[in-house]
């Protein structure tokens, strides 16, 4: 089996104690860690996978205890590097009483930027790994070239990689510098996971065959179309495949996606699949990974933060077999 390797940022979330309240109402916060390359890591992690994370930290508690906490879930921290030079990031999450959240963040810069290029290494990666990514750390920095370069690495080796957009337009000079960027990564990917609120932003194409259509670029080889709540299609090249979701109690949608696209990463890892025979194992196996893919993400919004609220690969099972 392969080992997934997620690069990008680590943070402390602060979640709020009230649903409901516009950010700056909030009166008290809980910490929790996260940061949506982190969940993903974790989330195949804790499903019995390998997993290393790839970023910096601030040397300060924060990150003290973002290494502690993936290390307690089963996430290698080999490729964490620490530096003085600026602080573990944060984010203050607020959430609305469906469980929908908004986001102020402090990182200007925080550490995950200072990764550079030059600390990624060609020896880390081997034929069957993934390398997940996200698009929060493409800001113009070094860590994107950093990103860069493990893509690079990861390649060569014939690794399959991954890329979950995560949209966040807050952390962007502009939107359209965060759509460009998006832009310009998705054709390195074979993999995209984008979700309904972003196709239309990304594309720019309104009508959702031709956007879905527009991102078979590059060497993209299946693209993960979810739709939160109703679930997920699947394309690879001229099929689609439909799934619905998991209704649950939503406590917090934190991590949500990321569990999701966790799982779907898992089970290709637990398949032992290779590039050349990625897109014949999303055609036999489609349904077990985008139902294994649903309910890590619908088990996860039933509990507060991401990391603490990801699945177990027994939870997981047991909450498929209850809704077959």
């Amino acid at each position: 089996m392969g080992r997934l390797f997620s690069i990008g940022e680590v943070l402390i979330d602060f979640i709020p104690a009230q649903k409901g309240k516009a950010l700056k109402d909030v009166i008290s916060f809980e910490r929790a860690p996260g940061g949506a390359p982190a969940n993903v890591a974790a989330a195949v992690a804790k499903s019995g996978a390998k997993a290393s994370m790839i970023t910096k930290l601030g040397e300060d508690a924060f990150g003290d205890f973002l290494i502690e906490t993936l290390t307690q879930v089963g996430v290698n921290t080999d490729h964490v590097f620490r530096t003085n030079e600026a602080n573990t990031a944060l984010a203050f999450v607020s959430l609305k009483e469906d469980g929908e959240r908004d986001f102020s963040f402090y990182r200007n810069p925080s550490a995950d930027l200072l990764l550079t290029e030059d600390e990624i290494e060609a020896s880390w990666f081997k034929e069957g790994d993934i390398l997940h990514f996200c698009s929060v750390d493409l800001v113009e920095s070094p860590m994107k070239r950093a990103h860069q370069r493990a893509i690079e690495y990861a390649k060569e080796k014939g690794g399959i990689i991954s890329f979950d957009p995560n949209v966040r337009l807050p952390l962007w000079k502009t939107p359209e510098d965060c759509r460009e960027t998006i832009l310009s990564f998705i054709p390195k990917a074979h993999i995209l996971k984008i979700s309904d609120e972003e196709l239309e932003f990304i594309t720019g194409i309104s009508n959702e065959d031709e956007a879905i259509s527009s991102l078979f670029t590059g060497d993209v080889k299946a693209v993960i179309y979810t739709r939160g709540a109703k679930g997920a299609e699947l394309y690879v090249q001229e099929q689609c495949y439909q799934s619905s979701g998991y209704k649950v109690e939503v406590q917090d949608t934190t991590g949500a996606g990321d569990a999701f696209i966790g799982g779907f990463l898992y089970k290709l890892l637990e398949k032992k699949v290779s590039l050349s025979e990625l897109e014949s194992i999303l055609h036999s196996d489609h349904r077990d990974i985008l139902s294994y893919a649903n309910a890590s993400g619908a088990l996860t919004t039933t509990g507060k933060g991401a990391i603490s609220a990801l699945p177990t690969k027994a939870e997981i099972h047991e909450f498929i077999s209850k809704h077959e």
